[in-house]
């Protein structure tokens, strides 16, 4: 299993209420996941957990092999940053920085990943653009305007080619298609799996659409499988 979830338990404080509380979730290598649930249900939580940008305060939190809750936080990022790519639901893109200089930037902080690029194109301009062009944004006179001069969709784009830069073997996906229209959803989803494919990733999505559901291997209700929703709701009944 690329993810390994068990007995796990995470507070955003130390004395609060627990937010998430798993007892099993595991993800198959090369596995495309569609994630759901509304809002509250831990999804961002989830996500944190499995980016190694939090750990929890009980359980097993292990990806690829990595018990990521016993890593200090220094080392959590440079796992991050080797192996994990992340589209934000909010893209974090450098404004001043264009759209090739956005996507090579993972290779700016791992070598394995430029490592990766490398094998793929002769350079990482060539690689950026290569993912551009997969994700129908290579048009001429887009490749070097910065981001600020692009549409939301196409700033999600990019967001996306910057994640796949380098293969990393993980891609989380957070609400990726949030900005983009009925007709384009499918076909970026579809960019998006032939792309992660080619890289071997594997795919952790997240959405509130239940309709791109049917597109994925296996959906994950989160609102059924947190016990900590059910917890929450009998503490509002007494």
């Amino acid at each position: 299993m690329v993810i390994d979830i068990q007995d796990m338990v995470f507070r955003w404080d130390a004395g609060g209420p627990a937010v998430l509380a798993l007892d099993a979730l595991a993800i198959a290598t090369g596995e495309r996941i569609f994630i759901q649930g509304p809002s509250g249900s831990g999804k961002s939580s989830l996500l944190s957990l499995l980016a190694g940008v939090t750990t929890p305060q009980q359980g097993k939190v292990e990806v690829l092999g990595k018990r990521l809750d016993r890593l200090g936080s220094i080392e959590r990022d440079h796992f991050r940053a080797h192996h994990i790519g992340y589209i934000f639901q909010m893209f974090n893109l450098i404004p001043y920085l264009s759209m090739v200089e956005n996507v090579a930037l993972p290779c700016r902080f791992s070598l394995r990943r430029r490592d990766k690029a490398l094998v793929r194109s002769a350079t990482l301009e060539e690689e950026a653009v290569r993912l551009l062009q997969h994700l129908d944004m290579a048009h001429p006179g887009l490749l070097h305007r910065p981001v600020t001069a692009l549409s939301v969709g196409q700033q999600q784009r990019v967001a996306a080619a910057r994640a796949l830069m380098g293969s990393p073997e993980i891609l989380i996906a957070d609400e990726p298609t949030s900005s983009l229209d009925a007709d384009r959803r499918e076909s970026f989803i579809r960019l998006l799996f032939d792309e992660c494919r080619q890289a071997q990733s594997t795919l952790v999505f997240v959405s509130h659409d239940a309709a791109l559901e049917p597109l994925f291997d296996r959906s994950v209700n989160l609102a059924r499988i947190n016990r900590a929703l059910a917890k929450a709701e009998w503490r509002e009944d007494t």
